[in-house]
């Protein structure tokens, strides 16, 4: 079966202690760093300004190697789920088979994205060649550059610690919150706190204002999201063998963590880039765009945030019936969206109730009062799992949204799914590699 022929990173042979695993983390964050510095060959050095929003989200640089960042590996996985979800693909992901089927088709897709993506990028001028007889040559460098990212993907979940889709967004928000308050550069400095000496110095109130408004902002999201990811529900059990003996199995608040937000946000970026492409045609079905690529006019527009509509309220600045509609239909958009996405991941991801039923059951564990029976276990956990994932759905929807409209450093959903990951990422490592760690390492994630 084609699937099955798929390249693909093999598996390590023996367990891979901590060190080994950071290792190879490392090294995949490097090469993802490296290919966002390489050049492609053949394009014009276009001002890529435009689609800095998407290049936050997708871990993308345009005009390098880097160009497609995750885009194919999310553009695949949304458009499989819709097929799932929808059962024109019939798939049973309660099995092995089904799931790794799942996994398989999810890949293929990814890499035919991959050709799809970045010879549209090159036809459409979103990365413009020098000449026609060098479309094909930049082209496959730009599909050469995701595949690669797909293969690095594939290193850090086999070989690192946690998803390197999700590891790579972290890193491309970093980067842009770093660059957004310490960046020297420019006539007026774009760094935020650069800027808050620059104003004082020339006596500026209005850019101090404006600088201290940003940092604020950031400050609060990065707040509100830590707190917020640390809200979880938590089931008491029971040992069936051992009485007296027990634990809590707990389910967090955003049940299916950043994983819808990724999605929502990714597909709502597709249409403005589709957007964008098409209008530069002249085929403006999805709206239309000024020279700069942001949209002025259609769905597009609307399906787009308003960033620092929140900071203009606050400093005073005039805000439009058209800017609160527009924000509006951005925070339901995107709220939906997430919604539709957690709930199609608990079934793709074997996080639905019978499987958690099914793990706790492998264990020896009951909930105390209930009948040990793994149809009751089920369905005493969809009462929690179901509400869960539509209120961690509409939760994270609404922050992201929210978070976007404020003008934060590195953008509200960037802010919201950074902070997710790297709080996965720690409970990746205290779940699987205390043991492994030095003890002065150990030592901190213990007290932590």
């Amino acid at each position: 079966m084609l699937l099955t022929k798929l390249p693909g990173v093999a598996n390590p042979i023996t367990r891979l202690n901590f060190k080994d695993r950071l290792k190879w983390t490392a090294l995949g964050l490097l090469l993802f760093f490296v290919m966002g510095e390489v050049q492609i060959y053949g394009a014009t050095e276009a001002a890529y300004s435009r689609f800095q929003q998407v290049s936050i989200l997708l871990g993308s640089t345009f005009g390098t190697l880097g160009t497609l960042g995750i885009g194919p590996i999310v553009t695949a996985s949304i458009l499989l789920q819709v097929l799932v979800g929808a059962k024109i693909l019939n798939i049973n992901l309660n099995t092995r088979e089904g799931r790794a089927q799942f996994q398989g088709m999810q890949k293929l897709l990814a890499i035919i994205f991959c050709f799809l993506e970045g010879f549209a990028y090159v036809l459409f001028r979103a990365v413009p060649a020098k000449s026609v007889e060098l479309i094909p040559i930049v082209g496959l460098q730009i599909a050469i550059g995701g595949l690669i990212i797909l293969f690095l993907d594939e290193v850090i979940m086999k070989w690192g610690i946690g998803s390197g889709v999700s590891l790579f967004i972290a890193a491309g928000v970093s980067k842009s919150v770093f660059i957004g308050l310490f960046s020297p550069f420019g006539e007026i400095p774009t760094g935020r706190i650069v800027q808050i000496f620059y104003a004082l110095s020339i006596a500026d109130f209005s850019l101090l204002k404006v600088a201290l408004g940003v940092i604020a902002a950031t400050i609060i999201i990065f707040a509100i999201c830590i707190y917020a990811q640390s809200i979880k529900v938590e089931i008491p059990l029971a040992f069936s063998q051992l009485r007296g003996f027990g634990r809590r199995w707990p389910l967090n608040f955003f049940y299916t963590s950043n994983i819808p937000v990724i999605l929502a946000s990714a597909f709502l970026i597709e249409i403005t880039m589709i957007g964008a492409m098409l209008d530069s045609k002249g085929i403006s079905i999805l709206g239309e765009f000024d020279e700069s690529g942001n949209p002025i006019s259609g769905i597009a527009y609307y399906m787009s945030a308003p960033h620092g509509i929140v900071l203009n309220a606050i400093l005073g600045a005039p805000i439009t019936s058209d800017m609160i509609i527009r924000a509006i239909v951005y925070l339901i958009s995107l709220t939906i969206l997430c919604i539709v996405f957690s709930l199609f991941w608990v079934e793709t991801a074997n996080m639905g109730p019978e499987a958690v039923a099914e793990q706790i059951s492998s264990i020896g564990m009951h909930i105390p009062g209930f009948r040990k029976d793994k149809r009751v276990l089920t369905k005493v956990l969809s009462k929690y799992i179901y509400p869960l994932t539509v209120m961690g759905g509409v939760a994270v929807g609404m922050l992201a949204a929210l978070a976007d409209l404020t003008g934060a450093l590195g953008t509200g959903t960037g802010i919201l799914l950074t902070v997710m990951i790297l709080h996965n990422f720690y409970e990746n490592i205290s779940a699987y590699y205390l043991e492994d760690m030095n003890p002065a390492i150990r030592k901190f994630f213990e007290i932590a």
